[in-house]
């Protein structure tokens, strides 16, 4: 009899969705990620959870549709993480006509029937806060509901709810070799420790890394692929109003700016072909610059790449003959040949579906319950997405001594989960020591006791984004704090 019934290989948001939806039904399930969980394109997203108005103008109805169902689901599910927010299209006379936003944008509305957003509107930005950043030529914008996502996030809370379900998830733990028979036999080094174990499936979840394991590790036969790059940059804080810019480019493209972490800009995505490397995937100074002329179409104040604090650059793929933001799933399975799952590409909105339905492909070899990732909160969104601001004021009620903008990071984080984080404390000093202005050591040796986090990085980039302000000293700190605490 084989250790476990489904083992994956990679820990972005395709493989731990796979291990959420998987354990949830029933099977014996195991997560192998050399590095941290989402450490590659998985952090690397525009961080929307939407139904695509590009998609919507090239005529993909029912893609858009499935998006903004899935849409619905995330914000049921997901309240802490996936947060609803206007959009605002300023009309640009040299871009599309007016008359064809407020078309496609009614549309939009029609598609994502009952979900309790706003519907799209006009607004005067002469005379709303909103147009307070952008220059002055532009007096009329188009505001519609979608929402943003912390993705790193998203990735790390799939794994929990996960390995709360029974599935065992191995961070620093590589996969060197696998061999087919009726079952898969898998060679692990695992921490510097070498071990095998055996699944009656496998799934290669391992993103742009995909063709590589497929060839050097599973040694099965790769249809052809291609790699995309995805690039954003972020800039000090460009606007002080609650809203995502869209701005019409003069290449058709839509461009993103939203707010990240109170003090910053997101802008993105700028998206090209890509070779070589996947772990050193670098922002090229053309794909900066071009962001940052986009931006400065649109902001009153210009933006150049000196402005840039830090560039956020993945690689996703596709089948080389289809190009979209789906995702492909390929399953393999005959005559004495235990079943391969290879999942890759697609972003975060389409994810739960995407899982769902790769495990579903197992059915036929073993008994499973049925899908029901839809219906159940993730780990700490057992709340009303309506709610967010009132679990932000009970967290300030209990504990006192956060500021409201520390309390809904907090929330954000960990939702109703936060009593696990803070505890019974009464006062700051009691979590601990502090690295920068927020991070305490309670919740460092949480996110190490219960969300796998091994190294500084891992907690300022991946659990959280307190990278962006954190001093050097207070980084060394907290190396050695965590040292110390492993």
């Amino acid at each position: 009899m084989a250790d476990y019934d489904l083992a994956i290989i990679g820990g972005g948001l395709n493989g731990v969705s796979l291990a959420r939806d998987a354990a949830g039904r029933g099977l014996r399930v195991i997560l192998f990620e050399q590095g941290d969980l989402g450490g590659a394109a998985s952090s690397a997203t525009p961080r929307l959870i939407h139904g695509d108005l590009s998609v919507l103008e090239r005529r993909g109805f029912w893609r858009v549709r499935r998006a903004l169902a899935e849409r619905r689901t995330w914000l049921k599910i997901a309240p802490h993480l996936v947060r609803p927010m206007q959009f605002v299209i300023p009309a640009h006379a040299e871009e599309r006509p007016p008359w064809l936003l407020r078309a496609g944008l009614l549309l939009y509305d029609r598609l994502s029937s009952r979900s309790g957003l706003p519907d799209a509107t006009t607004l005067d930005i002469t005379h709303h806060p909103v147009g307070n950043a952008l220059k002055r030529p532009f007096g009329t914008a188009f505001a519609y509901s979608d929402c943003v996502v912390d993705d790193s996030r998203l990735v790390v809370l799939t794994a929990v709810d996960a390995a709360e379900r029974g599935a065992v998830i191995s961070t620093g733990a590589r996969c060197v070799r696998a061999d087919r028979t009726d079952i898969w036999r898998l060679a692990v080094v695992d921490r510097g420790h070498r071990r095998t174990i055996t699944s009656r499936a496998l799934a290669n979840a391992t993103g742009a890394w995909t063709p590589m394991v497929a060839e050097t590790v599973l040694r099965h036969q790769q249809v052809p692929l291609a790699a995309t790059q995805m690039s954003q940059i972020i800039v000090p804080s460009l606007f002080e109003s609650d809203n995502v810019y869209v701005f019409q480019n003069n290449d058709g493209r839509l461009i993103f700016a939203q707010p990240l972490e109170r003090d910053f800009t997101l802008i993105g995505t700028v998206t090209h072909e890509f070779t070589g490397d996947p772990a050193i995937v670098a922002m090229r100074g053309a794909d900066v610059g071009y962001l940052c002329e986009a931006a400065s179409r649109y902001f009153r104040d210009r933006v150049t790449p000196t402005d840039v604090v830090r560039t956020v650059s993945g690689v996703n793929l596709t089948l080389a003959s289809v190009r979209g933001r789906d995702g492909t799933t390929l399953f393999h399975a005959r005559r004495r040949k235990a079943p391969l799952i290879t999942i890759f590409g697609g972003d975060v909105t389409t994810s739960r579906l995407r899982a769902e339905r790769a495990v579903t492909h197992l059915t036929p070899f073993y008994p499973m319950s049925p899908p029901w990732t839809a219906g159940t909160a993730l780990s700490g969104g057992d709340f009303a997405w309506d709610r967010f601001d009132t679990e932000v004021d009970l967290a300030r009620d209990r504990w006192r001594f956060l500021s409201e903008p520390q309390a809904r990071r907090l929330v954000a984080a960990y939702g109703s989960r936060l009593p696990a984080v803070l505890g019974e404390v009464k006062t700051r000093e009691e979590l601990g020591p502090t690295f920068g202005s927020e991070l305490t050591g309670a919740e460092v040796r949480y996110l190490m006791d219960h969300e796998w986090a091994r190294f500084p990085d891992d907690v300022l980039w991946r659990r959280s984004k307190l990278g962006l302000t954190m001093p050097a000293a207070d980084r060394d700190a907290l190396g050695a704090f965590m040292a110390g605490a492993s």
